[in-house]
């Protein structure tokens, strides 16, 4: 794929990009910037393209999965989220250990491989609750990979049980975790962070705690919550720190954008960018962020013919099959029963021309005996 020619027509500039792609070169923050007010979209697929396919040839991948939300409940007030309650108001839960367990039960003999727990940080509840949430499911689902708890949701957990990050994160290994999520790192410039979550997680919290976990051998994934009122330089910002990281603990598996949706919370005003915009932020992405290995687009997120559509951006991750368990998205707009069979996500990957492959949490395939929904 590196040798083909860039694509006619291009400007001296743009030849250059596509040359240092070629090669193999990281992208500097004002290249990044240049390509984020690029109007050539054909240009910026070929070029993510170029990266995806050096990486992962025409794979797409794919997982069996479902989440536990245990409540939404929360301590935070963000302005984009349209998740949270407080406790008493509408609208608000609160799993208990045995619902969580019967939720766990659901998935037995199905072949889900992951199980994705966040939720709301709850004002009462410290590590040993949610260590006992872990060995619960384990008991039920002992072959579960248990991805669980944003940044944000361990910074309070730890703080209420008196522990270290340290200490909280190998309470948690020890329970089961295997992986922690990217959530709750929204955007990391200060300007950007104080006017829409000003009192969780700091950046540098959220960078300490995914440090500390790398260096405890669980890996992670990074998010960033863009289309809200940053702009392309407050994300070229946010993958330089996510970047930096990576060089020097190679501990983030996936970057996942994941994109503004406007219902019901306090930036409703703001609308939401375009389908362009989404699969331009794919593209800068894949190629800003040469060390993480995988792009994902979260198809509840963004739908599943923009999902589609990203792989021809850069993305080689569509997520998994999710089973209608989560409301984090549905509640602001996006996927409002977000479910897809085996078969509809493998549909989904061979009609955009690329081939399916099922992993598991840490991107290894699957192979089954038989295919099953």
């Amino acid at each position: 794929m590196d040798s083909i020619a860039p694509l006619p027509g291009l400007s001296r500039q743009e030849i250059a990009l596509w040359e240092k792609v070629a090669e193999g070169h990281p992208l500097s923050d004002e290249e990044a910037l240049f390509l984020y007010t690029c109007d050539n979209l054909g240009y910026l697929a070929a070029l993510a393209t170029l990266v995806r396919e050096r990486l992962h040839g025409k794979k797409a991948y794919y997982n069996r999965n479902f989440h536990i939300e245990p409540t939404n409940i929360c301590v935070y007030e963000c302005a984009f989220c349209s998740f949270a309650r407080k406790p008493g108001e509408p609208g608000g839960w609160e799993y208990t250990p045995e619902e969580i367990e019967a939720i766990a039960q659901r998935y037995v003999g199905t072949g889900v491989t992951e199980v994705h727990i966040v939720g709301g940080v709850h004002p009462k509840r410290g590590i040993e609750y949610y260590a006992d949430i872990i060995r619960r499911i384990k008991r039920i689902l002992p072959d579960i990979h248990v991805k669980a708890f944003t940044a944000v949701e361990l910074k309070v957990m730890c703080a209420r049980s008196r522990l270290s990050y340290r200490e909280g994160l190998l309470a948690l290994k020890d329970a089961g975790l295997d992986s922690i999520p990217g959530g709750g790192a929204e955007i990391f410039h200060p300007d950007i962070r104080k006017q829409i979550c000003a009192t969780k997680a700091s950046t540098e919290e959220w960078l300490e705690i995914h440090r500390t976990a790398h260096e405890l051998g669980i890996p992670s994934n990074a998010t960033m919550l863009y289309g809200h009122i940053e702009r392309y330089e407050h994300r070229v910002h946010h993958m330089r720190l996510l970047r930096e990281l990576q060089a020097e603990t190679g501990g983030f598996n996936c970057f996942i954008p994941l994109k503004y949706r406007h219902e019901n919370n306090a930036l409703s005003h703001i609308g939401e960018v375009s389908l362009i915009e989404d699969l331009k932020n794919y593209a800068v992405s894949r190629l800003y962020l040469h060390n993480i290995p995988h792009l994902k687009a979260y198809w509840p997120m963004i739908g599943r013919v923009a999902a589609q559509m990203s792989l021809a951006f850069g993305v080689d991750d569509l997520d998994g099959t999710i089973d209608d368990t989560t409301k984090i998205y549905s509640m602001a707009g996006g996927e409002e029963h977000p479910a897809m069979s085996t078969e509809e996500l493998e549909h989904l990957i061979q009609s955009a021309g690329y081939e399916p492959v099922e992993r598991d949490s840490r991107y290894r395939p699957i192979m089954r005996a038989s295919a099953t929904a």
